[in-house]
């Protein structure tokens, strides 16, 4: 019996709307995860370093993502249960034409690329797109997510 719905591969999910990205919620997370650098924090040093406001660290890519994410780990189509599965994200790369920073308006468009289930487990591949309110690209975040069978 599978875990996951056999036919996730394909599957699309986007956020809701645009992605507003705060100046303070970039600060708070720079703080959160160590990243002390003055482009974090400081528009002026962001500017002197050439950004428009403050940047993003790398892995700010997660809070822009969560609602494509929320939506296919919460969808009752995909097989997830949230109250018995705990997806749990084991690999990740980040493939970015250029930076997040203060301002921006994002969106992400989650493609699942692949599921493969082996002893009580499901390893569901995905790509997210994120793009700027122009369309552009801003960054690729291919991910693996291990789902295990409820006990």
């Amino acid at each position: 019996m599978s875990i996951l719905n056999p036919a996730l591969p394909g599957r699309v999910f986007t956020t809701a709307g645009p992605y507003q990205v705060g100046r303070e919620k970039i600060r708070e997370f720079a703080r959160a995860v160590s990243a002390t650098h003055p482009i974090h924090h400081d528009p002026a040093a962001a500017r002197a370093a050439g950004h428009p406001d403050v940047v993003a660290p790398p892995t700010f890519t997660t809070v822009v993502q969560g609602g494509a994410v929320h939506q296919l780990t919460t969808d009752p189509d995909t097989g997830i249960d949230p109250a018995r599965h705990i997806p749990v994200h084991t690999t990740e790369k980040l493939d970015f034409t250029r930076h997040i920073v203060a301002g921006d308006e994002l969106t992400t468009t989650l493609t699942v690329t692949g599921l493969t289930e082996r002893a009580n487990a499901a390893i569901l591949n995905t790509t997210s797109e994120i793009r700027d309110h122009n369309g552009h690209h801003v960054v690729t975040i291919t991910s693996t997510l291990l789902i295990g069978a409820p006990q």
